[in-house]
Order: structure tokens, then C-alpha cells, then sequence
């Protein structure tokens, strides 16, 4: 596994490398098909963005699919081990979903995984057969093994504007929201775009 580690309008000292790799090296645990993994520092000389002076992304190349993350903060450290605890998670994540596909815990069958998912016993009382090898999965008609879909929930939602749709992303500490816009009254989803941008995705009849 290559580490890249380069500085953008920064100079990157040896003990930060040492620190990187030192830090990065424990990622193969969760993927051993890693090749390259990219670490970028960048500095902004802003007194405004002392505290988000220091940025690091870290890109991760391999068979599978690229992961990337990006954190900033007071000093290279700090910016380092935010970004890798981001990371962390994703490739956590994404070597669970392998697991689950390819591993000892794939479900023998949709039946036995919705079972297992609304009362662990196994039982396929959600599960119709229909003509044609196709099966009746919720509100959803499937054949073979279909998409899973193991959960399925409804929630009350109160119109608000897109600065409250904001507010209450930000409080649940979640990448994106989904609220039903007061003055159209249509659906959308607020989300949050690198840096610290938003996006806003509108539905419409």
C-alpha cells in the first residue's frame, strides 16, 4: 500500500508522514485490496478561519470503490485525526457491506432476512408468493431475492422553511434532511456539499 502525503501552500514536515502513515496503516484491516491512499494538508492564511485553518483530505484507492473524507481545524493533527475518523467509518461501513454480500453472513433468503429483521425468529409471515417465482415484500412486488428491504417507516412532517430545515439537520448532526417545503409544500431534501456549502433537492408532481 502506497501514502502519498502533499502540502498545498504548506510545508509537510517528516513527523507528520510518520504520523500519517502510522494513522493510516490501520485501514487495512478493514480493506486489503487498498493500493494508494492520497492525504492533501492545505493552510488558508484567514484570521477569520483560525480554528478551520488546517485542511486535510484523504483519498483511498482500490479494487473496490474510492473512499474519501476531509476535515479542517486549528492545526494538522487535529485536521488529521478528524479526517481519519471519518474515513474509519465509511470503510467500516463498506467492509460490513461486503460481509453481508459475500461473507458467512449473507442471508440464505429474503424471507429468513425479513424474519430475522422484524421479530429474529425467522418467520416469513411478510412474504407472498405470487405467480411467475415473484413475492409480495411489503408494499413492494419482487422475484427471487429481490432488492431487500427490511424497514420500512412513516414519519409526521410538519412544513418549514429551508432556514428550519437547516437548523434541525444541524442539530441531528446528519449529511442530509428531508422536509416538506412551507411555501411549495412539496417535498425536498437539504444536504450538505463539500466544505461548507448546502444543496437543495426539490420534488415536484
Amino acid at each position: 500500500m502506497e501514502i502519498v502525503v502533499k502540502g498545498r501552500h504548506c510545508e509537510v514536515s517528516d513527523r507528520f508522514r510518520d504520523h500519517v502513515e502510522e494513522k493510516l496503516t490501520k485501514l487495512e484491516k478493514f480493506d486489503q485490496r487498498i493500493i494508494r491512499i492520497d492525504v492533501e494538508v492545505s493552510e488558508e492564511h484567514n484570521p477569520r478561519l483560525a480554528d478551520q485553518s488546517v485542511g486535510v483530505e484523504i483519498t483511498i484507492r482500490s479494487k473496490g470503490p474510492i473512499l474519501r473524507a476531509e476535515a479542517a481545524a486549528e492545526n494538522k493533527m487535529t485536521a488529521l485525526d478528524r479526517a481519519v475518523e471519518k474515513l474509519s467509518a465509511q470503510a467500516r461501513k463498506a467492509h460490513d457491506r461486503r460481509r453481508i454480500h459475500h461473507g458467512s453472513r449473507t442471508p440464505t433468503s429474503l424471507a429468513q432476512a425479513l424474519g430475522a429483521e422484524s421479530d429474529g425468529r425467522g418467520d416469513a409471515s411478510e412474504l407472498e408468493d405470487t405467480p411467475d417465482g415473484m413475492h409480495k415484500v411489503g408494499p413492494l412486488t419482487v422475484m427471487g431475492d429481490g432488492p431487500l428491504v427490511v424497514r420500512e417507516k412513516t414519519h409526521q412532517a410538519t412544513p418549514m422553511t429551508l432556514d428550519q430545515a437547516l437548523y434541525e439537520m444541524e442539530l441531528v448532526g446528519h449529511d442530509f434532511y428531508l422536509f416538506i417545503d412551507k411555501e411549495s409544500e412539496d417535498p425536498a431534501v437539504v444536504y450538505r456539499r463539500r466544505g461548507y456549502d448546502y444543496g437543495v433537492i426539490r420534488l415536484t408532481p
